[in-house]
Formats: structure tokens, C-alpha cells, sequence
């Protein structure tokens, strides 16, 4: 069910309210879980997730990131474009080719295409169930390149503009 908000109203007038939510809030009709649980789960997710930003903070904050990142896509895929300095170790090919190219020492960051795809994350199990420790790039490729980070194709460097969407145009930081 959809409910119209009208063209007038604000984040401030959309405010929730002190009376008790009713059944038919699609919201909060399963109730939020307790400070405590949310805690425990929010931390556990960025155990295992990073996003686009913080990657590209790390890789050109100068020296050793601590990570590798792996590029989990199709040779197609990857000649379309690439983070620049990625290795390229196609999922299928993970079991067989990781040991060569990859150190187990050092934590690895997978991404694929974009948030519609689960190839990050088939990728990163996989690493997991090899002994390697691993997160998982929120926003792939796709957001990569939508932030206006640099990547490379075959043909050399490229940067899209910035989809003001996703990132903030002006400044680096989008305070979050």
C-alpha cells in the first residue's frame, strides 16, 4: 500500500507522532529491535560490508590500504571498467586461482557490479569458506563509477561526473 504525501509536506511535518503506531504503519508493524540488538547487528554488518567511499579513502590515503580488492566479474566485464589496482578473479575461478593470487594474510574487499547483483557476495563466501578473511563492497562497480572515482578500461584511465544521486558534488565528504 502506498501512501501520498502531500506535495506541502516537510521532513518536519512528517514527524512521527507520540501516540502509539497503529497496526496498519507498514513501518513499525514489526517493532524496531532493542538498542542492544540493533547495536550488535549494525556492527556485525560493517564487519562484513564497506562502502564505494571508504574503499576509495583507503586505496588513496597513500601507503598500504591492508586490503586487496578483487574484481569478481567476467574478462568482458572487467575490460569495461575497473578500479584501478583490482585484481580481476572471476567467481568460478576463485577456488582454483586464489591461492596464487591472493594472500591469506591480507583481508580482501570483493565487488562485482552494482547493489542488483549478489556476484560480490557469491565471491566473498567463497574466499570465506578458503580461509581468507573478506568484506563485501556495497554499490560495486556501478556506485564506483557513479561517485566519480576513477577507473580503468582498456583504453586507460576514465572518471564519470559525480551523480549528485550518490555523492556529493562539491567536497569529498558527504558526512556520513
Amino acid at each position: 500500500m502506498t501512501t501520498k504525501i502531500p506535495a506541502t509536506a516537510t521532513a518536519t511535518a512528517i514527524a512521527p507522532s507520540a501516540a502509539a503506531p497503529s497496526a496498519a504503519n507498514p513501518v513499525l508493524r514489526v517493532p524496531p529491535a532493542p538498542p542492544a540488538a540493533a547495536a550488535a547487528h549494525f556492527a556485525a554488518r560493517l564487519a562484513f560490508h564497506a562502502d564505494v567511499s571508504d574503499v576509495a579513502a583507503a586505496l588513496w590515503a597513500g601507503g598500504d590500504p591492508g586490503f586487496v580488492v578483487l574484481d569478481s566479474r567476467s574478462t568482458e566485464a572487467w575490460d569495461q571498467g575497473r578500479i584501478p589496482g583490482a585484481v580481476h578473479l572471476p567467481t568460478a575461478l576463485i577456488p582454483e586461482q586464489a591461492g596464487r593470487l591472493l594472500d591469506r594474510t591480507v583481508p580482501v574487499v570483493t565487488y562485482c557490479w552494482g547493489p542488483g547483483c549478489d556476484g560480490a557476495t557469491r565471491a566473498a563466501l567463497a574466499l570465506a569458506e578458503l580461509g581468507y578473511q573478506v568484506k563485501e563492497m556495497l554499490g560495486g562497480f556501478e556506485y564506483w563509477a557513479r561517485e566519480g572515482f576513477p577507473y580503468e578500461t582498456w583504453e586507460g584511465r576514465r572518471r564519470r561526473d559525480t551523480d549528485p544521486l550518490t555523492a556529493p558534488i562539491a567536497g569529498d565528504d558527504c558526512g556520513c
